[in-house]
């Protein structure tokens, strides 16, 4: 019988949280990634400012966030990201982490062809989806903490064509590419970390608006070894851990939260499923 641990002993801020301040980039609901990391940031003693993309995104978020910091900026907008650092920087907050979860494709007929893919769209979802990275940091590099940790949200395969996610992955990839190429920059003037956490499919509002994306995220299911999903408090534990001191031995690299889908794609019960079904 193990003794219990009295009410009244300390406990250990294991993240390193307390007093520190985060940006959070891309909170749309109590769902989201952002939104589940910022909660453990709180929890552990931290302070979160979020910045979301609209004033009718912060409306929509006023019964969510409460009183929180919201400050509103359209990383498609040069003006609305120097404005951000201007507003930070006129409170003299330092930053000692950025949480960036923002991504966007347009499907206005639904999922094509990659090769059917407009310029229109590639360059408006690589804009918003990975220069925003580079460009919010460079923007807010003097507010950061020397030992700042930036983490974003990639996927957990940019090898992987599957129709279902249409050319976001190559997107993925030139962000998950901008984390080495902005840990060596920054490496001139401060210790500053980038890094990502390289998410399965999760049932989130937003991965349920791409067409054909359900279906994958139950197949998924069949896949992983232990029979269900990653969950969204997982990727968030792994971002909470990249943004703590706890990982200052990493930088510029994407951890792969999938649940062990990428080891089991031959499943015996999911390789017989799919040879034995009928074939029209």
């Amino acid at each position: 019988m193990t003794d219990s641990v009295p009410s009244d002993t300390p406990t250990i801020d294991f993240l390193g949280f307390h007093g520190k301040t985060f940006l959070v980039m891309g909170v749309a609901n109590k769902k989201s990634v952002a939104y589940r990391i910022s909660q453990l940031i709180e929890q552990s003693g931290g302070t979160v400012i979020y910045s979301v993309r609209s004033e009718a995104r912060r409306e929509s978020l006023s019964k969510l966030l409460g009183n929180k910091h919201v400050i509103v900026c359209d990383v498609e907008q040069q003006t609305q990201i120097d404005e951000l650092a201007a507003s930070l920087a006129q409170q003299k907050l330092e930053l000692s982490g950025l949480v960036h979860s923002i991504a966007f494709a347009d499907y206005p007929d639904g999922i094509r062809p990659f090769h059917e893919t407009t310029r229109a769209q590639f360059l408006q979802a690589i804009d918003i989806s990975a220069y925003s990275l580079i460009n919010v940091c460079n923007a807010l590099k003097q507010l950061f903490t020397k030992d700042a940790s930036v983490v974003t949200i990639g996927i957990s395969t940019t090898r992987m064509a599957s129709e279902s996610y249409g050319f976001m992955a190559p997107i993925k990839a030139a962000l998950e590419s901008s984390l080495a190429f902005l840990t060596k920059s920054f490496s001139r003037f401060s210790d500053v970390r980038f890094n990502a956490v390289a998410a399965g499919l999760l049932k989130t509002s937003a991965s349920a608006g791409i067409p054909g994306y359900v279906d994958s995220y139950l197949y998924a299911e069949k896949v992983i070894p232990r029979g269900h999903a990653v969950r969204t408090d997982e990727v968030a534990n792994t971002a909470a851990f990249l943004l703590s001191a706890r990982s200052s031995g990493i930088t510029a690299q994407s951890i792969v939260v999938d649940a062990g889908m990428s080891i089991n794609y031959f499943d015996a019960a999911v390789v017989d499923a799919v040879t034995s079904a009928d074939v029209d």
